[in-house]
């Protein structure tokens, strides 16, 4: 406290009274100004020490718990697919209501149809100390809230995470749970790195292209909805790095409204088996070249009849009757014939085969998968059946890394959903030797030029690739009238870059089928349309004037009568 002393007074008149005065008032002054640094730096003392040691608000007892900040994800272009925004909770402190308890649930009720009016007044009635209303809620939504005057109610910022492609990609980027934790998905695979400060800042790029996504999930949507399929999947992969370029499964979901045990959870890519049926050929006849038990692709093998196996008969849909070579075996689809093939290769090399593409193991890939359905018993009639891709489930990734060792000179990689930058693809490990693969593309050309895969052409692509007709198994053994229809390809097969493998699960013939399900009329066209939107984005440019050399295989094609490509 300073005091002032007026001229004139007993102090004031002392001898050096004014001088004492004023180094008194300096004094205390000083003091003063001590204790108010003193009190800055105990406040900044104190804030420090919260920043450093104090536990984040966490769980539902406190209004102000927050999600974790998250880093971006984008697409390979940099186009965001889920990033953070600032959103609000909303709550309540059941012991701080003043109003009516039934009018405020039935309010409540009104403005947030998610619970009835009975959840919402045994929320109000709880007893604890703080309880969530709705976590991330719009802003339009916390007016109206708070217009209900209750102070009992109370509002908190949170981040937000948002997927502002919606449904687009959803099984590839996943989810999180409300505590702000990634529960499937590459949100899961990348949880560490997303919430790592040091990280935070810097957007992780997956090796999908938005628009490419966009063309495969809009074309697989429409065959699912004109065939009545009650599932569908399609994958675009890169055959050179590995890259999923796109990967689509139907039912989907939005990740934005996320509900437990909502529809459209499982990824048919990765987490669903099938026996995809004859897609599997154009397998086991690269490996009989590379074996040498098919040393020249003009030999030819015994067709002429079904194939007794056991109390059975391995039968052709579209049966030639007749001895067929290897460009014949694929483009008429020979049951037959493979079965020969495979019985001569055995049940080892047979099963050693479907090991070194991985068929024996959950696919190659980050996100969630399952494992296929291997075979227990690998007796002869195992190995025949497993040829054509019967007795043996494997999910549509695996078949379009296996599709992608076909044609990119015998080099199987493991896909990855991350972009994978110049020089940096995984190694892989031979599987074909290189001249197979090489005549593998010629033979699978052919097929969509002269057999059953002629619908999945498009125009200046040069595509090659294999239908599939798997018939689904049942309580009652396989039905002749629900089937899996898959279509795998690859473009352009003078120099192959993407794999396009498309499968509908159990579809209907309609008017545009002429009542048929097989692959060649479901599943091949949806192929065709997905190539021809999607090419020019991948970066190959259609040529009219430029194919495949088939002339070589023309001359071993039989055109007798009966020699029909259906």
């Amino acid at each position: 406290m300073i005091v002032l002393v007026a001229p004139g007074t007993p102090a004031y008149r002392k001898p050096g009274g004014q001088q004492a005065l004023v180094q008194l008032a300096q004094a205390r002054l000083m003091v003063m100004l001590l204790l108010f640094a003193a009190a800055i730096l105990l406040i900044a003392g104190r804030l420090a020490m919260l920043a450093v040691f104090a536990q984040p608000v966490s769980g539902r007892d406190a209004a102000a718990a927050l999600v974790p900040i998250r880093g971006d994800i984008v697409d390979r272009n940099g186009t965001a697919l889920a990033r953070t925004i600032d959103a609000w909770s909303i709550g309540v402190h059941p012991s701080k209501v003043i109003g009516d308890k039934l009018q405020l649930a039935d309010q409540l009720a009104a403005l947030m149809p998610e619970h009835d009016a009975a959840w919402y007044h045994k929320a109000l009635n709880s007893g604890s100390s703080f309880t969530y209303l709705r976590r991330r809620a719009l802003p339009e939504l916390v007016n109206a809230v708070n217009a209900l005057g209750e102070p009992g109610i109370a509002f908190a910022r949170e981040p937000e995470r948002l997927y502002p492609q919606t449904t687009l990609a959803a099984h590839t980027l996943g989810s999180l749970d409300f505590d702000g934790r990634g529960i499937s998905g590459m949100e899961k695979v990348l949880d560490a790195e997303l919430t790592n400060p040091a990280l935070r800042g810097r957007p992780v790029a997956l090796s999908i292209d938005l628009r490419v996504q966009g063309a495969l999930e809009s074309e697989l949507g429409r065959s699912m909805a004109a065939f009545q399929a009650a599932g569908a999947a399609g994958v675009i992969l890169d055959v050179a790095t590995g890259e999923v370029r796109a990967m689509a499964s139907l039912p989907s979901f939005n990740p934005n409204k996320l509900t437990r045990g909502g529809a459209g959870l499982m990824n048919n890519v990765t987490q669903s088996v099938y026996e995809l049926g004859s897609v599997f050929k154009p397998i086991t006849v690269a490996e009989a070249i590379d074996s040498g038990v098919v040393p020249d692709i003009a030999r030819r093998v015994d067709a002429t009849a079904p194939l007794p196996i056991g109390r059975f008969q391995i039968r052709d849909d579209h049966a030639q009757r007749r001895w067929l070579n290897m460009p014949e075996l694929l483009i008429y689809s020979s049951n037959i014939a493979t079965a020969r093939i495979a019985d001569e290769m055995g049940q080892a090399r047979m099963e050693h085969l479907f090991r070194k593409v991985g068929f024996d193991t959950p696919p190659d890939i980050e996100i969630e998968k399952a494992r296929p359905l291997w075979p227990r018993n690998w007796g002869r009639a195992t190995t025949l059946t497993t040829a054509y891709g019967h007795g043996i489930a494997v999910t549509p990734l695996h078949l379009a890394s296996a599709y992608a060792a076909l044609v990119n000179g015998g080099v199987w990689r493991p896909a990855t959903l991350r972009k994978v930058e110049p020089g940096q693809a995984a190694k892989g490990r031979r599987v074909f030797s290189e001249a197979t693969s090489a005549k593998m593309r010629a033979m699978m050309r052919l097929i969509v030029l002269e057999g059953t895969g002629r619908k999945g052409e498009a125009a200046g692509y040069r595509v090659g690739g294999k239908t599939g007709t798997g018939e689904k198994p049942g309580a009652g053994g396989y039905s002749k009238k629900i089937n899996v229809s898959t279509f795998a390809a690859a473009f352009p097969m003078d120099a192959p870059r993407y794999v396009v493998v498309v499968m509908l699960d159990s579809p209907k013939g309609n008017a545009e089928s002429f009542g048929l399900t097989t692959a060649a009329w479901t599943a091949a066209p949806v192929v065709s349309r997905v190539i021809s939107r999607t090419g020019p984005i991948l970066g190959v440019v259609p040529e009219l004037d430029r194919d495949v050399d088939v002339s070589g295989l023309m001359p071993l094609i039989w055109r007798g009568a009966g020699a029909k490509a259906h």
